[in-house]
């Protein structure tokens, strides 16, 4: 967790980063998610391929923030009504522009840090450099930027990849399995999926349990 602290002291104080499914054969050894050879391709998922502790917190039905209701939306409009995810919405609300950047991407995928996550960092920096990072368009995009992927992965995909790039350089390093992927970031800390493989118009989104940090 202290390099946690570090990675965020700096985003807030120095310069900024320039930031399923298993398959269904009979080897299967955990209730991983399931999909079609074709979204096992191209990263798409359906709201059969959701899995993940978290998920029960979706809203159900077509109410707002249901996979119904995000599914159609393109990921920043269909985050500003996932209740796991208001505080994610907040920071990339204060990025000039992020939101319809993210809305205008062809086929990404979005690692989320849940509500929790921005708690712990705001525990670790204390307010007065939490504060000072959501004020800064600037470190807050680059940082944001880090957990969006140019390339839309579904969970089996991505543990398949074995690394990922992001929008804003630097990599991340993916471990675990189809059914419990791990995310590693640039500092070392690994991220697991509460909820994962949500499909919306324009990405799948995995909704993580840390804030990455970028290496530098």
């Amino acid at each position: 967790m202290a390099a946690l602290t570090v990675a965020v002291s700096a985003c807030s104080s120095s310069e900024s980063p320039s930031t399923q499914t298993a398959s269904s054969s009979a080897s299967s050894m955990a209730p991983a998610p399931s999909s079609s050879a074709a979204a096992a391709s191209d990263g798409v998922t359906t709201n059969a391929d959701v899995f993940g502790p978290a998920c029960s917190q979706l809203p159900q039905g077509d109410a707002p923030g249901s996979l119904n209701n995000m599914g159609p939306q393109p990921v920043a409009s269909a985050a500003s009504t996932n209740p796991l995810l208001t505080t994610l919405v907040k920071a990339v609300g204060a990025v000039p522009g992020l939101a319809d950047t993210l809305n205008s991407q062809q086929a990404i995928t979005v690692f989320a840090p849940a509500n929790p996550a921005f708690e712990e960092v705001q525990k670790q920096v204390g307010d007065e450099a939490f504060n000072a990072l959501l004020a800064d368009p600037n470190k807050l995009g680059a940082l944001l930027q880090y957990h969006v992927v140019g390339k839309r992965y579904d969970a089996e995909s991505l543990v398949a990849a074995g690394t990922t790039t992001e929008l804003a350089g630097g990599t991340l390093t993916i471990g675990g399995t189809a059914a419990a992927p791990t995310i590693t970031d640039g500092k070392g800390n690994t991220a697991t999926v509460l909820c994962g493989n949500i499909p919306t118009k324009n990405a799948t989104v995995f909704v993580i349990d840390k804030v990455l940090m970028p290496a530098s």
